[in-house]
């Protein structure tokens, strides 16, 4: 029987959480799907390919259920809410997503429920857009960050942190506390209502 993509799709999810954005190569999906390359390589020509198939398929149920009449601040929290999620569902995830470039229904459909909210609101679409594509890559970073300092990664990353800011770098140093707090749940939440704060201003001298 044929390996179908979807179950290539599935096989290289599974690598990612055990292996990492590194460890996801061709040669060994298709160890793990017992097959031979051309067999793999019918669905996926690259490694590159399954890393825009991944990604696309990380994105599955982001905005998929966003109520039309909703406003544009509370569209934004929820797709970036739910993208954030489903970045951190998998392994490396935000990195997989940051090392695709995916023209697929599951990728622009974020942006189309954050751009649309905001032109029902009063922006031009090009505002809209820049809204909207800033806080997809906010969130995008973000989540890199939080899933590259987790575990004891984040303790030892604090210490160089205090070490290399005394000195010659006070206010830094002063903000250590929340720099290095690890509670990426309160820093996406503050750095996101700054984003949308700031998309408010605008739209209201649009407006």
């Amino acid at each position: 029987m044929a390996i179908q993509r979807e179950q290539v799709v599935a096989a290289a999810l599974k690598l990612l959480d055990e292996k990492g954005i590194e460890g996801l190569s061709l040669r060994r999906l298709a160890q793990d799907l017992a097959i031979q390359a051309p067999s793999l390589y019918w669905h996926f020509a690259s490694k590159q390919a399954v890393i825009e198939a991944v990604a696309n398929a990380l994105l599955e149920d982001v905005a998929r259920d966003v109520p039309p009449d909703l406003d544009w601040r509370a569209t934004c929290v929820r797709v970036s809410d739910e993208l954030r999620q489903a970045l951190r569902s998998r392994r490396d995830g935000a990195r997989v997503l940051a090392a695709a470039y995916v023209v697929a229904d599951n990728v622009l459909r974020p942006g189309e429920a954050m751009i649309a909210a905001l032109v029902r609101a009063g922006a031009d679409i090009e505002f809209a857009a820049t809204s909207a594509f800033s806080v997809f890559h906010y969130v995008l970073g973000l989540v890199t960050v939080e899933q590259s300092l987790g575990g004891d990664e984040a303790g030892s990353y604090g210490t160089a942190f205090e070490i290399a800011a005394q000195g010659d770098f006070p206010h830094v140093l002063q903000a250590r506390a929340v720099l290095m707090s690890g509670d990426f749940d309160s820093l996406f939440s503050s750095g996101l209502s700054l984003m949308l704060d700031g998309i408010a201003l605008r739209l209201s001298q649009a407006t």
